[in-house]
């Protein structure tokens, strides 16, 4: 892990601050609202942490936080996109089950708790029955949600991982075309851009060659 730097500890001091010794011992605010996702909320702000030393107390939050985002996400498995959504509509990275599962994967590596590894399976079965949507990039996208098949693949071994990567994968070379032309990418996504576009879709067949190597990028180190 990296030396723990200044940074670090003020995300902690500052999580810890909005939480205000709530049943959350970590939150975070942007734009006015407590997001849970990898792009901007809690999912994500966990995952940089545990790539960082903690001191026990603090790994102790970061456990209790991912524990507090499992006991209170939608009866369907998926995850709120912000504390207190009541909307079960999103299953992207950003927002949702996919970047959840992500960061409990990662949480898995580190500490070894078998919860989290279970958890990041059952987010993995959302993404499987609701993920393919009609973009293909990463962010919001197919391509980003198989990776998380991919993520599952590299943490358990198991094959059956890797066979919903490619067939997610495969949707893509098969559809991609007709989702791109039908410009199911809303007026903020950039056609060509790594998160947003085409380049994302490209970034993960690419790591379709090597799965055992492939990182979801930006994300997964």
């Amino acid at each position: 892990a990296m030396r723990q730097s200044s940074v670090a500890k003020d995300i902690i001091m500052e999580g810890r601050k909005l939480s205000n010794k709530g049943s959350c011992p970590l939150m975070y605010e942007w734009h006015g609202k407590k997001y849970w996702g990898a792009a901007h909320g809690l999912a994500g702000i966990m995952h940089v942490l545990m790539h960082t030393e903690l001191k026990l107390d603090e790994q102790d939050d970061v456990k209790n936080t991912l524990r507090y985002m499992i006991s209170n996400r939608f009866p369907s498995g998926n995850y709120p996109s912000s504390e207190d959504s009541e909307s079960d509509r999103l299953v992207h990275w950003c927002h949702g089950a996919p970047g959840v599962a992500l960061t409990l994967a990662k949480a898995y590596q580190v500490f070894q708790d078998d919860h989290f590894k279970q958890s990041a399976a059952e987010a993995a079965e959302v993404v499987w029955n609701r993920g393919l949507l009609k973009r293909v990039g990463i962010c919001h996208g197919i391509s980003g949600n198989a990776y998380v098949f991919l993520s599952l693949y590299r943490l358990t071994g198991n094959v059956e991982y890797l066979y919903r990567a490619k067939a997610f994968a495969c949707f893509l070379l098969e559809n991609a075309d007709r989702l791109i032309a039908e410009e199911a990418m809303h007026g903020g996504d950039r056609p060509f851009s790594l998160f947003e576009g085409k380049a994302g879709m490209a970034y993960l067949l690419l790591d379709m060659v090597n799965p055992s190597e492939s990182r979801f990028p930006a994300y997964e180190l």
